[in-house]
């Protein structure tokens, strides 16, 4: 298993191409978790990667993500949502457009790609923590992908790849 510094880690989780993950549903996904780079991710990458970002998260090395923990975990998945368009507008909105043709919908309608079995959904504290006790411990947050990982690989050919994204 590969070594990966925590800013590595956090880099990963924070950053990627932004021209690659507006154009196709899941292409952000595939850039971050897809480690050996073969345009699909196995549930052995997803592993790796979600313990990439929980020895990242986990501050003080306990092997627990606490409140504290969670509270820059939550802020840095926040971004990386916003900088990559994911979870913005999308579908079901109550648009209120204004002007001549030129008004702006604000949606509330239900998020794009943040599906209840998503990657990033999958390790909200509230999904994470298996147990209900209020800490997430790494085992809990590992055993998360076995939940989210069959669900989002929608063809059943044990991969995670561009098909498993957009409609179906």
């Amino acid at each position: 298993m590969r070594k990966t510094t925590p800013f590595l880690a956090t880099a990963a989780l924070v950053f990627a191409l932004p021209a690659l993950a507006q154009n196709q549903p899941g292409a952000h996904f595939i850039e971050m978790w897809d480690l050996d780079e073969n345009g699909s991710v196995s549930i052995e990458e997803a592993r790796e990667r979600r313990g990439d970002i929980f020895h990242t998260f986990d501050a003080d090395d306990d092997g627990v993500l606490s409140a504290e923990d969670y509270v820059l975990f939550d802020e840095a998945r926040e971004a990386d949502m916003k900088e990559h368009g994911i979870g913005q507008g999308g579908g079901q909105g109550q648009g209120k457009g204004q002007g001549q043709g030129q008004g702006k919908g604000q949606g509330k309608g239900k998020r794009q790609g943040m599906g209840e079995h998503s990657a990033a959904m999958s390790m909200t504290r509230e999904n994470a923590d298996l147990d209900g006790d209020g800490q997430v411990t790494r085992e809990e947050f590992l055993a998360g992908v076995d939940l989210w990982f069959p669900k989002q690989d929608r063809n059943g050919d044990g991969v995670i790849s561009q098909e498993d994204f957009g409609r179906q």
